[in-house]
């Protein structure tokens, strides 16, 4: 298509989202708020509003949840152009609630457009044109032609010398542990970047010893980001631990999206030249900014807000 590719691409499944306006069950709520959410498309956004050049492609219903997401994304600076809206062919559906504290995620996604993605869709030239590849656990879990997608897209980018970004995102409503340690720690291998919870580790390699674990990765030729260790993140990289202290939230609202804003910072952080540990630093801060806000990616900062924290210079508020 004789277009440049952004620097940053990734893809997955979008799906519109449904949340009762005011806090309580979805049985019981007289009104509903519609937004959307999917962990790359997040991550898109959140590397769009911190300057850099990023592109989302996956497939959507062509109904009205599916016009929006592709709307919306466009509006927020990401490159849509190898997207495709497909007639007779629907967007996945997630409806969220908040009971007794904790967050239920009910999804509606079967047969839905993106579970259908192949690895024909993928345009080759714009993936290797790219500096990094950003894919996620989440899509593997969709299909078989899912997981053979990603498994082609991380062929294409690793022919062309393009980065690797890894998110296990493990979803056990997708798919027992046992097929996700199948498919999920294979992709780890292929990593240059690989962006794991601690929660997350202790279930794909089945213990809670972090020595154990820490050797377990340290097989791997990726720099391995271990988020959420107490109140810290640990950074393997050739050898070396460092360790990164959480950058404090004044006020948690909602930690949906908290992950996906540490990615979108810690990618842009590498793709504007930083040091791994200062990439974390700047994930770190980003993180922190989309917990005190409800929303997938509403609460995603863009670069001046962060920048701000990055040097602690003060926030003017008029």
């Amino acid at each position: 298509m004789g277009l440049q590719s952004p620097d940053l691409i990734t893809f997955g499944e979008t799906m519109a989202l449904f949340m009762p306006s005011e806090d309580r069950s979805l049985e019981r709520a007289g009104n509903v708020s519609q937004g959307f959410g999917g962990a790359e498309s997040n991550v898109a956004i959140g590397a769009a509003r911190l300057g850099c050049s990023v592109g989302w492609f996956g497939a959507l219903g062509d109904d009205p949840f599916g016009t929006m997401i592709y709307k919306t994304l466009r509006g927020e600076g990401v490159d849509v152009s190898r997207s495709r809206l497909i007639r007779g062919e629907s967007t996945g559906l997630m409806f969220r609630e908040r009971v007794a504290g904790k967050v239920a995620v009910h999804y509606y996604r079967k047969h839905s457009a993106a579970s259908r993605m192949k690895p024909e869709d993928l345009d080759e030239a714009y993936i290797r044109g790219s500096k990094i590849l950003h894919v996620t656990g989440i899509t593997p879990a969709l299909s078989g032609s899912c997981l053979n997608t990603v498994r082609r897209a991380i062929a294409i980018a690793k022919d062309a010398g393009v980065k690797i970004c890894f998110d296990p995102n493990l979803r056990l409503k997708l798919w027992s542990i046992e097929d996700a340690r199948e498919v999920l720690l294979p992709l780890a291998l292929e990593a240059d970047y690989f962006l794991p919870g601690w929660d997350e580790l202790q279930l794909l390699y089945e213990t809670d010893d972090f020595e154990a674990i820490v050797h377990e990765l340290s097989q791997l030729k990726a720099v391995s980001v271990i988020k959420g260790y107490g109140e810290q993140t640990i950074i393997l990289e050739q050898g070396k631990r460092t360790m990164v202290p959480f950058y404090p939230a004044d006020e948690v609202v909602d930690t949906v999206g908290a992950g996906d804003g540490f990615c979108s910072g810690f990618l842009s952080g590498i793709l504007k030249g930083m040091e791994t540990a200062e990439a974390v630093r700047l994930a770190s801060i980003n993180g922190s900014l989309v917990v005190q806000m409800r929303g997938d990616w509403e609460a995603l900062p863009v670069w001046q807000a962060v920048e701000q924290r990055l040097n602690n210079t003060a926030w003017v508020e008029r």
